[in-house]
């Protein structure tokens, strides 16, 4: 998990070429590190884990560049520690190495090397070779693999758009794990197994080097054609050459997702949830029945909190969907289930869409027979009929390693999701959505595999996790059963500045574009206020709350000029509006919209560092729409 204050939006950006060869330098990592324009590497890193798996951050403190090296030098100051990342290039060729050196006495879970290999290389065969020199076949796997795709790693071989591709380490043993499973875009390389114990001792002024070895040459078969090197498949946050329109085809797939919003865990006092609507352009009559936007609250019963999080929550007026986070051990034991009854009592009398309930504590964050039962069992005791959902309040992560734990009675599948867990940067966070499509689309495979088909609810959408999932505890307690110290977020490590930037409106539009697929029944983004919010805690609007605005839109069809950044014209009483949903050119530009059979309404998403012209198939026609960089755009079409 990443620690430390977040980049503004685009990190500095270097370019590096030598040869065949070119690769970026950002953030005191190289990237996309590409022969003959094709990326084979998403990166190479030098990382230090502390407890909890938390990330030391680094300071660049300088980068050397000769014809054919790149040195960047980085230091850390809690704990200390001096270290080079360098690449250097000789023919078809690349070396890197990763030094590092603690001032003082470090404990760590890992240090050294990291290597992300881009996504765009799934389902591709993959030879492993082994410290002991065997050789064992693997894959980048297709669908999000739950487990380590490859273990015991001495180098890895695999063929690449006509390019063989060989990669070798030194300095430990690496293995490999599907990043995809936390929206990263990368298969991520590192060392040391974790089978071994962490965190372990590394000595002051001991040196700990890493390195690795990589090369590309022409197959057989594209010798013999004499075929061209495209440039590569991979996600980049630099955009592509060129100014041909970039194509979305969008189709109707059905019904829209519900919208809707996360509970505010700041501290109070909390803004009049009618100033927090109206700060929000959406009041009753901009878009009818903002009222009617569900909060997912989320009480943790584990902390004394929990009852004025719960109070608050119902005082906003919205309809809610509840999440209850139980102790780790039996939900049945008599405590556990005497505070189940006593939240699923307050329910009675307000409106809540649907419950869910999962046994809290690492490295579960999943919900179980057992706890959901006990939730069933309040239920039925206090007269209410409720859809009962179940999945992970973490990541996909947990979910897809815990599947054999849900029940078979779910009424809908639930996950979080977090972006930025491995990495603060901006690339991280703009890459991530591309991976979103991929989880959508395999939540709901996993419902009709577990849940017997039913709905998908992702949420709470979040920049940062809000709570440490790896973490020996979990969750931040706090020590009064008020709200004036806020409640779980709050607590946490779980801010980013971005959240009140206006590049995030896109990325929230490009988001729901990438999330909204069949079988998807509700998406919830961020707070309803405060410092993780739509608004702040004075009811002033960030600029996400103009993506959210028209979100909403999306079912209540409008005037038909175009609006751009964050305005948005007065909508038309919304009709029975269906889903256009299509996917993304590059993983960076999206489109979503709706249409009631007479009026279609689109939002186009660019989450390049540079504008775009975008063309849009619909079946109400054909548009071509200029989107500047980082920004979005709403169109009518009649």
């Amino acid at each position: 998990m990443s620690s430390g204050p977040a980049a503004p939006w685009w990190p500095p950006t270097r370019s590096f070429t030598s040869g065949r060869w070119s690769l970026l330098i950002r953030d005191g990592e190289l990237s996309e590190i590409a022969v003959d324009g094709r990326i084979l590497l998403r990166g190479i890193r030098a990382i230090v884990r502390v407890a909890d798996w938390v990330t030391v951050p680094w300071a660049v403190t300088s980068v050397d560049m000769t014809d054919a090296s790149v040195t960047v030098h980085v230091e850390a100051t809690e704990p200390q520690i001096t270290g080079t990342l360098r690449a250097e290039i000789d023919g078809d060729r690349l070396t890197a190495t990763v030094e590092l050196e603690p001032a003082e006495e470090l404990w760590t879970n890992r240090a050294g090397l990291i290597v992300l290999h881009p996504p765009a290389l799934a389902g591709t065969p993959l030879v492993v070779r082994h410290p002991d020199g065997g050789r064992s076949p693997a894959e980048f796997p297709e669908a999000p693999a739950p487990h380590q795709p490859a273990r015991d790693i001495a180098g890895l071989t695999w063929e690449q758009g006509g390019l063989r591709v060989d990669l070798g380490l030194e300095g430990d043993v690496f293995e490999m794990e599907d990043q995809r499973n936390w929206t990263d875009a990368s298969f991520k390389t590192y060392n040391r197994p974790l089978s071994l114990p962490f965190p372990y001792r590394v000595g002051a002024g001991k040196h700990i080097r890493h390195g690795l070895t990589l090369s590309a040459s022409r197959t057989t078969a594209q010798l013999a054609s004499g075929a061209a090197v495209a440039p590569g498949r991979g996600v980049s946050s630099q955009g592509s050459g060129g100014q041909r329109p970039h194509v979305i085809n969008l189709a109707a797939t059905g019904p829209l997702p519900q919208l809707g919003l996360g509970a505010a865990t700041a501290p109070d006092p909390a803004p009049e949830s009618a100033g927090v609507d109206a700060a929000m352009g959406v009041a009753t009559g901009v878009v009818a029945g903002m009222t009617d936007v569900p909060l997912l609250v989320e009480l943790d019963l584990r902390t004394s909190s929990w009852r004025a999080a719960w109070e608050r929550a119902a005082a906003s007026g919205h309809p809610l969907d509840v999440r209850l986070v139980l102790e780790p051990a039996d939900a049945a034991d008599p405590a556990n289930r005497e505070k189940v009854r006593s939240a699923v009592n307050g329910l009675v009398g307000q409106r809540v869409l649907r419950m869910g309930a999962y046994a809290g504590g690492s490295p579960r964050h999943v919900s179980d027979a057992a706890t959901i039962a006990v939730l069933r069992e309040a239920l039925d005791a206090a007269g209410l009929d409720l859809p009962v959902v179940g999945g992970a309040r973490s990541h996909f992560t947990e979910l897809n390693r815990g599947l054999d734990r849900l029940p078979a009675d779910l009424d809908g599948l639930a996950v979080a999701m977090s972006p930025l867990f491995h990495d603060l940067g901006t690339p991280q966070l703009v890459e991530s959505v591309a991976m979103q499509r991929i989880l959508a689309r395999r939540t709901v495979e996993l419902a009709g595999e577990t849940a017997g088909g039913a709905g998908v609810h992702i949420g709470p959408v979040t920049l940062r996790p809000p709570f440490n999932a790896v973490a020996e505890r979990d969750h931040a307690s706090p020590t009064r059963p008020d709200l004036t110290e806020g409640y779980g977020p709050a607590l946490a490590d779980a801010t980013d500045p971005r959240q009140q930037a206006p590049e995030l409106a896109a990325w929230t539009i490009a988001s729901f574009a990438a999330l909204a697929v069949p079988g998807v029944a509700s998406i919830s983004y961020f707070e309803q206020w405060g410092l993780r919010g739509v608004v702040g805690s004075d009811g002033t609007p960030y600029p996400v709350a103009g993506a959210f605005e028209a979100l909403l839109g999306l079912v209540a069809p409008g005037d038909p000029a175009v609006t751009h950044g964050n305005s948005s014209a007065e909508p038309a009483p919304s009709g029975a509006a269906q889903l256009l949903s299509g996917d993304s050119p590059d993983g960076l530009l999206w489109a979503v919209g709706s249409t009631d059979g007479t009026r279609t309404t689109l939002l186009l998403a660019n989450l390049h560092p540079v504008a775009r012209e975008v063309r849009i198939h619909t079946p109400a026609g054909t548009i071509t729409e200029h989107v500047e960089a980082a920004s979005w755009v709403r169109r009518i079409v009649d």
